[in-house]
């Protein structure tokens, strides 16, 4: 079935498919009407779940917390200022192998106070522990709650999962969005299996527990090792469900027309789809440009992001967040992925998209101009700025 709706509609859908327990809420623009649907799903008896209106963004992840910890299945949903009023509890969900599953919808940080879509939010919290996921529109919106679910439960990876959507460019924009049949998605996502990390009376044990300098080190380690290795259930899973709904995602990654590109557009979220466009133009004129839309920032595709860039001549790097006093965070990530590389291409970052400005296919054409300045041996700028408007 195929319904017009929007992102935030896209991701209520998905997590009613996905059949949640507990759904902790608090409402924040632009995710609050993901919450008012699913309440009214609960309301209408068309998902059965137990929907708890909290005080606060830090009692929603205090509440998944305690849900997850019984064994039940979570979700919650946040922006900007309240996923870092949250920000408290997140190592409490990753470090306790918790797998919650979180609707964050990226918006601009304070202050000056803001309430359209940037990515600075969880930027902020890429140290979480949680794997962090950017969707390009809606209808990936929608699968990837299902396939969130199944990762953070998969028994190899016991992580929470962090679904991002850019505000208002995807949370509040209207698009043809293809609804699974509960029945497929039950096939795909089987009920919350039981496993041995959690609270009972039957068999009580400690969660959350003291570490100190004698076994810390090696928790973390543990939890690094395993987020690293959930690439390969993060690809599996993806794979299964494109052969179970035909719509595939290619995992960590998509290289769109990159095999012989010269330079290529490192992209991340919704921004992904103008970037494609301009790309076809430009490829029609005869100029060899590709888009490289990283999907997951956690766990890095470090080894795949090397065998698409390897043979280019320039790469660009957009971000919709500064890292202040240095660079993009996605840009440094990207950097430090290529030093593996014998011979590295050049490098440049384009920030822009702040506080939810537009980035045109204008913009972009302008983007990739530089990029192939810069492959024919012209210096460019380092780090520069997309589509400034006024003096400092």
């Amino acid at each position: 079935m195929k319904k017009f709706i929007s992102g935030d509609d896209a991701v209520a859908e998905g997590v009613r498919l996905a059949k949640p327990h507990v759904i902790s809420a608090y409402p924040i623009t632009p995710q609050t009407i993901t919450v008012e649907r699913l309440s009214e799903m609960v309301e209408d008896g068309s998902l059965v779940s137990e929907y708890m209106h909290v005080e606060s963004e830090h009692s929603a992840m205090a509440c998944a917390i305690g849900v997850s910890s019984v064994g039940a299945r979570a979700f919650t949903a946040t922006s900007s200022q309240g996923l870092l009023y949250m920000s408290e509890c997140l190592p409490y969900a990753s470090g306790a192998r918790l797998p919650i599953v979180m609707m964050n919808a990226n918006r601009a940080l304070a202050t000056p106070w803001n309430i359209y879509g940037d990515q600075m939010d969880s930027m902020f919290l890429l140290n979480s522990g949680w794997i962090q996921v950017y969707v390009e529109d809606a209808q990936e919106a929608l699968d990837m709650m299902i396939q969130a679910y199944r990762i953070a439960e998969d028994e190899a990876v016991m992580t929470p999962v962090m679904v991002n959507l850019d505000g208002f460019v995807l949370t509040h924009t209207y698009e043809l969005v293809d609804i699974p049949l509960q029945e497929k998605v039950d096939a795909f996502l089987p009920p919350i299996a039981t496993r041995d990390q959690v609270m009972s009376l039957d068999a009580p044990k400690s969660l959350c527990i003291t570490a100190g300098n004698d076994f810390n080190q090696e928790f973390k380690m543990k939890q690094d090792r395993d987020m690293q290795s959930s690439t390969a259930v993060i690809e599996a899973v993806d794979k299964a469900f494109g052969d179970a709904f035909g719509r595939y995602y290619k995992g960590m990654m998509d290289a769109y027309r990159c095999e012989d590109a010269e330079v290529i557009l490192v992209t991340v979220g919704s921004v992904t789809g103008t970037a494609k466009t301009v790309c076809n133009q430009l490829r029609d004129e005869g100029k060899k440009v590709g888009v490289l839309k990283l999907r997951y920032l956690r766990p890095f595709p470090t080894q795949g992001l090397c065998d698409v860039l390897k043979s280019t001549k320039a790469i660009g790097v957009i971000d919709k967040n500064i890292s202040f006093g240095y660079e993009g965070t996605i840009f440094t990530n990207v950097n430090s992925a290529l030093v593996t590389l014998k011979e590295r291409p050049e490098t440049l970052n384009f920030i822009g998209g702040l506080g939810g400005r537009d980035i045109t296919k204008q913009d972009i054409r302008g983007v990739f101009d530089t990029l192939i300045s810069k492959a024919a041996g012209n210096a460019e700028e380092r780090i520069q700025y997309m589509n400034v408007r006024c003096a400092e």
